[in-house]
């Protein structure tokens, strides 16, 4: 006969951790002072990332979603983590999958929004039944639930890390933090493990890659550098093993092939892949959907390994990076945990080992660290963790600035800046007469425009018209403890202010975040110079405006032959500024500077004479 669970009605209600994964979700929460994962009534600490949608509004989830995957495979939406965030054309959408994708016109254009029978259903909405689900499993155990800290990882970006919190909201579920996964999982085996030192956190999940180095030091878990992609995972692996598949067949992978063919071949290449974690080889055959007779193949680990290594070396080059902005060799890491399910391949296990040229920790479980860390800063925030002094130091991916003229960036706040974080600068007008600033905003670690990634725009208007360079714009760049980003800007004469909290609609891809990264290490003489030569024309055209305005307002104080002087010296400007070189440019300014300055001195001289005229010596102080 089983015990009945007796609880106060009247306990205040208890904070947990939830990890949303790709694959798989879990709950936890820290008992007794101790972080346990929740169960289901048959035990199982794992529930399938999987929501299916019948008729009638029949909605289940977790492993009786999963069952109807193979027979429903429209209707059945598995890897929903990998959708959050992303515009409905960037590939990683339309990767081989079973789903069909609802289309439309207007601002819902590039929203995904998978179509089940007469449905349309978002990522989000799908994310926001398995935390119901997770909820109400935590519900079971704890009669009374509080907030949630949900983790995410550590490469998910402003829209990606919205539409978390939007899925959590939609489920009635409060928002305590959203926590990185990689520090989440420090946080645990630190306090666990009572060790100190400097680690690597490889977390490689269904569908996201981070590597996060910390420093944990007397309960103070500070990143020191972080680096990731939110496209690359097992599912991937998944998917190189499905090429193979397709070779073997005679199919060709951008051929259309039924919903069901296609979840059965992505159930069969998962088979293989958890095979060839226990043994060495497996055997199988591809009678799959009525597509081919029965016929026996075989995949070794080493040929899978040689199938997925271009993905494992991706993994390497963002560790290398990561390194090499905490400024640390391998052997100088006290230790690398691993993190997600991924992890437990052999092959995985042996890239990390010869990346990082030690044996990784393996003696805590990758699949319920993070969500243990979770918990326990749950716990934490909810002041129930008094005896234990622990202080959370996250770090800010990619750096953000704002465009500035000549196409320029200038960031504001810099990449593995410590977050929360909040920075300041002022800027003013370039034209005489201008009502209203235009501010972009913008991610990325590129010197120009065109080579970072647009976050925002909004325009700050109602300034009354002044002389260039009165008008003082502050903006303020702020990112709290979830990684999200706010924009305020004020015009301190007249304190005009807006902002804007920065919600970019779509996630940035693989290419996009290894582009952003490589191209900053490999072009940055080639963008300081571009950025010299754009400074250059901006000074120049700001000196010829003044110039000018003063010659045609002031002609009448010039000595006989100057304005030949300074026409010449304008020109001389003019045609520097054709060239693609900021040196010709800066020689001239110089040259002009100098036929204007005794010009200037006697504007200067004739200004303060009319200000003076009229007024005794002793009025003036």
């Amino acid at each position: 006969m089983a015990l009945l669970d007796i609880s106060d009605p009247k306990a205040p209600p208890r904070p947990i951790g939830i990890d949303l994964g790709t694959t798989n979700s879990l709950v936890a929460c820290v008992r007794h002072g101790h972080p346990d994962v929740l169960t289901d009534c048959g035990e199982q600490v794992l529930l399938p990332s999987a929501v299916f949608y019948g008729e009638n509004n029949e909605i289940l989830v977790g492993d009786k979603a999963k069952e109807k995957a193979f027979d429903y495979p429209q209707q059945t939406i598995l890897s929903v983590k990998r959708y959050m965030g992303r515009a409905a054309d960037e590939p990683e959408v339309r990767n081989f999958n079973p789903y069909l994708f609802a289309t439309s016109e207007g601002e819902r254009a590039n929203i995904v929004r998978f179509r089940v029978g007469s449905r349309e259903i978002t990522p989000v909405e799908v994310s926001a039944e398995i935390l119901k689900a997770l909820r109400q499993r935590a519900e079971k155990h704890l009669t009374r639930v509080g907030g949630a800290v949900i983790t995410v990882p550590a490469y998910f970006n402003d829209a990606q890390r919205q539409a978390t919190k939007d899925a959590a909201r939609l489920a009635g579920m409060e928002v305590l933090r959203l926590l990185n996964e990689p520090t989440a999982a420090a946080l645990a085996y630190g306090l666990d493990r009572q060790k100190n030192g400097i680690f690597a956190v490889y977390d490689l999940g269904g569908g996201t890659f981070d590597i996060t180095i910390l420093l944990l030091e007397d309960g103070i878990f500070k990143v020191k550098a972080t680096g990731g992609d939110s496209s690359l995972g097992g599912d991937d692996f998944d998917r190189a093993i499905v090429c193979h598949l397709l070779d073997l067949s005679g199919w060709k992978e951008g051929e259309v092939h039924p919903p069901m063919f296609v979840r059965s071949l992505l159930e069969k290449a998962r088979a293989i892949k958890h095979g060839l974690t226990e043994t060495d080889e497996v055997t199988f055959d591809l009678k799959l959907y009525g597509q081919m007779e029965n016929a026996a193949f075989s995949l070794s680990r080493d040929q899978l390994a040689v199938l997925i290594s271009p993905l494992l070396e991706k993994t390497a080059v963002v560790c290398r990076r990561a390194l090499k902005d905490a400024r640390l060799l391998p052997e100088q890491l006290d230790g690398v945990i691993l993190v997600g399910g991924s992890t437990r391949m052999p092959i995985v296990r042996a890239h990390v080992r010869d990346v990082f040229g030690q044996e990784p920790l393996v003696d805590l479980d990758p699949e319920t660290i993070v969500v243990l860390g979770a918990a326990i800063q749950a716990d934490i925030l909810a002041g129930e963790q008094s005896d234990r002094d622990v202080l959370l130091l996250d770090v800010l991916p990619l750096s953000l600035g704002v465009e500035v003229g000549g196409g320029l960036v200038d960031k504001i706040l810099h990449r593995n800046m410590t977050i929360p974080v909040s920075a300041k600068t002022v800027y003013t007008t370039q034209e005489d007469g201008q009502t209203g600033f235009a501010i972009h905003v913008l991610q990325g670690e590129r010197e120009r425009v065109q080579d970072c990634r647009s976050l925002a725009r909004f325009t700050l208007r109602g300034i009354p018209p002044m002389k260039a360079g009165f008008a003082q714009l502050e903006v303020v760049f702020s990112i709290d403890t979830d990684g999200l980003l706010s924009v305020h800007a004020k015009e301190l004469t007249t304190g005009k202010e807006q902002s804007v909290s920065v919600k970019p609609s779509y996630g940035l891809d693989e290419e996009a975040v290894e582009r952003m990264l490589e191209e900053a290490y490999d072009r940055a003489e080639e963008d300081l110079k571009a950025r010299k030569l754009l400074e250059a024309r901006e000074e120049a055209h700001r000196l010829l405006r003044a110039v000018r305005g003063s010659l045609e307002k002031d002609k009448a104080l010039l000595l006989p032959g100057e304005e030949a002087n300074i026409e010449k010296a304008i020109q001389m400007l003019v045609f520097a500024l054709e060239k693609e070189d900021a040196d010709p440019i800066q020689n001239s300014i110089k040259t002009l500077d100098q036929a204007t300055s005794n010009f200037a001195l006697r504007r200067i001289n004739h200004a303060l004479s009319n200000v003076l005229r009229g007024h005794r010596t002793d009025e003036i102080e």
